[in-house]
């Protein structure tokens, strides 16, 4: 990933930090098939090696699982958030209109090589995978709340798959690369716009 150094970001606990909070990547495998991507949710166990490790389940019968039983590296893509800026947003625009359009956004790379789950280990990632998206809920839905024969037809019809995480990155391009004044506009334009997350961002870095 083309990461120049105002947007490079390899603090471990944010780019696990970014994971969590958006865990659908794209999975994508070059093999004898061609290249192949699938969303695929993910768990990040921060605690399994240097760089952690993903776990993931997909159907049995999608063909990208004999791609990941190869053994041959993976790349897990995770997009966080992002958003466009629009040239207005630079004071620039009206002093001498040399502005262009551009794209703030986050986003990590997690390389590594897939390995097969065994049963109980499939049964623990779905289960934590529930948890950690019904955890906040009133009333949480957990897997035990459904018929055991019934979860174990559909364990039947998926593959649980770990990959330990050989390399990792992160950008975050949020216009630091631009003077304060010009990020001062773009926090204020995603305001104006009803995007507080994005001028939080954007701010939080002037």
């Amino acid at each position: 990933m083309y990461r120049p150094p105002a947007f490079r970001e390899d603090r471990l606990d944010m780019l696990h930090g970014m994971i969590r909070a958006h865990p659908l990547a794209q999975l994508v495998t070059a093999g004898a098939g061609g290249l192949m991507a699938n969303p695929v949710p993910c768990l990040i166990d921060g605690d399994a090696g240097p760089n952690g490790m993903l776990r993931l389940h997909l159907a049995k019968a999608n063909p990208q699982v004999e791609e990941l039983r190869s053994g041959a590296e993976a790349l897990a893509i995770f997009q966080g958030r992002q958003a466009y800026v629009s040239p207005s947003w630079y004071p620039g625009k009206a002093e001498h209109g040399k502005v262009v359009p551009t794209w703030n956004y986050i986003t990590v790379h997690a390389w590594g090589t897939p390995r097969i789950m065994d049963a109980a280990g499939l049964r623990r990632q779905i289960e934590d995978l529930t948890a950690s998206r019904e955890r906040d809920r009133p009333i949480p839905w957990a897997v035990a709340d459904a018929p055991e024969e019934f979860i174990a037809t559909l364990m039947n019809a998926i593959v649980g798959i770990e990959i330990p995480i050989d390399r990792i990155e992160g950008k975050w391009k949020l216009s630091q690369n631009r003077p304060e004044a010009d990020r001062r506009g773009v926090a204020e334009g995603y305001r104006a716009e009803g995007d507080e997350t994005m001028a939080g961002l954007v701010g939080g870095l002037g």
